[in-house]
């Protein structure tokens, strides 16, 4: 897939999802990893100060995203010394599709408190994951899969490692950060214990807490689902890199019957 891209600039703050982006439920509508990922690209820009990070990054979904033109902005809602809450929407056709906020934080040397790295996981040693029954191409093929044990899957908890095959933006190297939201939204679908051809689990919502920055091409997800009796499901991970945890993620799920 060398020279492919998620999306391509076609102008001022305006971009061309390509067919990579599409998501397991319509070829039509776009994925949220990438759309989360572009997000945080948008965020990651705006005011950018030296020596500050993003934190915490909450994605919300105000509806299906079409796989083609959309638009960001992005603003400061809450300047400050130490933290800093930022802002940013994507539009497609005339309407809002996605926002997502997300606090920054100055850094400090905390070197001498950190949590102690786990010993390093080569993802490449681990089995392919086959795709589940029902994912589109698009954004499943546009990713490699890893998974520490293929019994897991369909059981509602399993480990599975990831890595985009492709940038983000045509000509740019994604940010750790970027990477990270691109794989974060997948924890619904690799640890669903339901089947995507009898029932719906589309997430309203992502949001996604960090501690370190993710380190290499190589995302891993502790992922697991839990499905209520009236429609409501939580998807949630602990999300890793080759040498340990970076950090949490969670999504609200809406459950219907296909």
């Amino acid at each position: 897939m060398a020279g492919e891209v998620f999306y391509e600039p076609v102008g001022e703050d305006r971009y061309l999802a390509t067919g990579h982006t599409a998501g397991p439920w319509s070829d039509q509508a776009q994925h949220l990893g990438p759309v989360a990922a572009l997000l945080v690209r948008e965020l990651e820009s705006c005011s950018p100060g030296a020596g500050v990070a993003l934190r915490r990054v909450s994605v919300d979904v105000m509806g299906p995203v079409p796989v083609g033109e959309v638009g960001l902005r992005a603003e400061l809602l809450r300047p400050g010394r130490s933290v800093e809450l930022v802002s940013a929407e994507l539009t497609s056709g005339g309407r809002v599709a996605a926002t997502a906020r997300a606090w920054r934080s100055a850094r400090s040397d905390t070197g001498q408190v950190a949590g102690v790295a786990s010993d390093p996981v080569v993802p490449l040693d681990l089995p392919e994951m086959v795709i589940p029954g029902g994912w589109s191409g698009g954004y499943a093929a546009a990713v490699e899969w890893r998974v520490a044990d293929p019994a897991t899957l369909g059981t509602g908890r399993v480990q599975v490692w990831a890595r985009l095959r492709m940038p983000l933006v045509a000509g740019e190297e994604p940010s750790s950060l970027q990477r990270l939201l691109a794989i974060a939204d997948s924890a619904s679908g690799v640890s669903s214990s339901i089947s995507m051809a009898e029932w719906s689990f589309a997430n309203t919502d992502l949001t996604v807490h960090v501690h370190r920055e993710a380190a290499g091409e190589w995302i891993g997800m502790d992922a697991e689902s839990a499905v209520g009796a009236d429609g409501a499901g939580v998807a949630s991970s602990v999300l890793r890199d080759v040498r340990g945890p970076v950090g949490r993620g969670a999504q609200s799920l809406f459950i219907s019957p296909r």
